[in-house]
């Protein structure tokens, strides 16, 4: 195999509450993943990974770990994982989990005995801070989601950090034993055959120890926050993105290679694509990493060749994910406002996303076209939405439950689903796609397999052309091949550009995106693109 696989790989990341549920009880499970396992690899894709289902309070549906080195009883059971990561690697899938380290739910067991004094073996455990003289927190650190990072306790009399809910506590990574239980847990899942893992908050491990309060934002922060939270009022150089975390990334890097396993990080920062480069530079810490730089409303022309450049021109030796869609935003069809037309527009950002220089992700059900299902506040799970309500409704629109069939519950329960189904994705559920050739489902086991014959879009380099909005328009150049250019009409109108480096070339027997170009003139309908050789 070789060796940089992951490179020309295609992450399709699976939410497992909403994925397939097994048992009727409303929540999907490994079992329910294991079910349809066939359907990711007609897909395609390389890489499976799975957000956390390990034991939890599900405070944060997950994200709050209660046990690290154990499956949920809502998921299944430690032998329901491994019928699936046999099953998994029999269809020539590869597992990736989510390791949630910076935190842990508060109903963890190393919480439980750090809170209990201040002089058991555990007391240094997480990020204790005593209060100020007029009883107030010892900085003005504050919570992605919502208010002051730190809770008093009254058991220890003093304050705890929690970057995220009140009940995610945050770890103290300063102290040498947690990042030591971190790698022994995560070994544990690498020695039952896991491949890879994605690290979330990756950044949020290291606080600065002398607990300085953050100065404010030059630039407010609201791409990876909503605009009605206050956290991206600040400047965040203290909280997180603490230069120890480099000496860590570097001991995970050297238990992966033991197990040949890879690492993908969650990059949340004020200057993200730096972050990235210290992360990934060298081959020596994670393998790769994304960002929320394409996961924001803004979706010009300009904005995607921007962060495409500054990667590739920031970010030298070390490798990216580019990702349109996951569980914290909005589903791309409605986010990048491509409702009037979900199926051509779905089939124009995946080809336009598998184009681009970087490992892919896809998120379950943008294969579908899948917009944003809306979820009345009285039925919402989220509490990052019941905080902010109703200026940001949270993330429940993205997880609602995949729509398998036109049944009741679109197939995806016998029960009471834990999100509501959304009928518009039950009306063009999966199995009505797989009978029209044309559906987007379709368009994408296409799209997917003609990408792994072009190794021009998987290994080659990428330039950009100065054409108009909204058409982005690159190149792919590769030793040894022909250059592909590739042309995307990111509007629902037709468009016509004049691009001198089209004249002449030959188009490519591509998947299926309407475009011609004549005389150099590229012509696209809405959501239309256009692939070639250069001539």
């Amino acid at each position: 195999m070789n060796k940089e696989w992951w490179k020309e790989a295609i992450i399709y990341q699976v939410y497992p509450r909403s994925y397939q549920d097994s048992n009727g009880d409303g929540v999907g499970d490994l079992p329910g993943i294991t079910e349809r396992l066939e359907y990711i690899a007609r897909l395609g894709v390389d890489i499976v990974w799975i957000s956390p289902f390990f034991k939890s309070p599900m405070r944060d549906f997950g994200y709050d770990v209660a046990d690290y080195c154990d499956v949920d009883p809502l998921f299944g059971t430690l032998a329901d994982f491994d019928v699936m990561i046999a099953k998994a690697h029999s269809l020539g899938l590869k597992i990736m989990i989510d390791q949630v380290m910076s935190h842990t739910s508060e109903d963890h067991p190393w919480f439980k005995e750090s809170r209990s004094s201040r002089d058991n073996p555990k007391a240094d455990w997480y990020v204790w801070a005593d209060p100020l003289p007029d009883g107030n927190p010892p900085n003005n650190w504050l919570s992605v989601f919502g208010g002051s990072s730190w809770q008093w306790d009254s058991r220890r009399k003093q304050y705890y950090m929690h970057n995220f809910l009140v009940s995610q506590p945050d770890l103290n990574f300063h102290h040498p034993e947690v990042q030591q239980a971190h790698l022994d847990a995560l070994r544990f899942w690498l020695e039952r055959g896991v491949d890879g893992v994605r690290m979330d908050a990756c950044n949020f491990h290291f606080h600065d120890r002398s607990l300085k309060s953050n100065p404010p934002a030059l630039v407010r922060d609201t791409s990876t926050v909503s605009d009605v939270n206050p956290y991206g009022m600040q400047a965040h150089i203290h909280d997180k993105t603490q230069p120890e975390n480099v000496a860590f990334l570097v001991k995970l890097r050297k238990l992966l290679d033991e197990y040949g396993a890879i690492a993908i990080g969650e990059v949340g920062a004020d200057d993200s694509l730096a972050v990235m480069a210290e992360y990934t530079e060298g081959g020596d810490k994670l393998h790769l990493a994304y960002s929320f730089n394409l996961l924001t409303a803004v979706h010009t022309a300009a904005h995607i060749r921007k962060q495409v450049e500054d990667f590739g021109a920031r970010v030298i030796d070390g490798w990216g994910s580019w990702s349109v869609g996951n569980h914290d935003v909005a589903r791309v069809v409605t986010r990048w406002e491509g409702q009037s037309n979900p199926a051509a527009f779905a089939r124009l950002v995946l080809a336009m996303q598998l184009s681009l220089r970087g490992t892919p992700c896809l998120y379950q059900g943008d294969e579908l076209a899948f917009s944003e299902a809306d979820v009345p506040y009285e039925l919402i799970q989220d509490p990052y939405g019941k905080t902010f309500w109703p200026e940001f409704k949270g993330r429940d629109g993205c997880r609602t439950p995949i729509a398998w069939t036109q049944d009741d519950n679109g197939g995806f329960t016998k029960g009471t689903p834990w999100l509501p189904v959304a009928p518009e994705h039950i009306a063009i559920a999966a199995s009505t796609q797989e009978e029209d050739r044309d559906s987007p489902l379709n368009f994408a086991r296409r799209m997917i397999a003609w990408r792994k014959t072009m190794p021009q879009l998987t290994r080659g380099d990428i330039v950009f052309f100065d054409v108009p909005e909204p058409v982005l328009a690159l190149q792919r150049s590769l030793e040894g091949e022909r250059s592909v250019i590739a042309v995307f009409n990111l509007g629902a109108q037709p468009v016509e550009v004049s691009l001198p480096q089209a004249a002449g070339a030959e188009k490519l027997a591509q998947p299926g995106l309407p475009g011609e170009v004549v005389d150099g003139q590229v012509k696209l309908p809405g959501y239309g693109a256009w692939f070639g050789y250069a001539k």
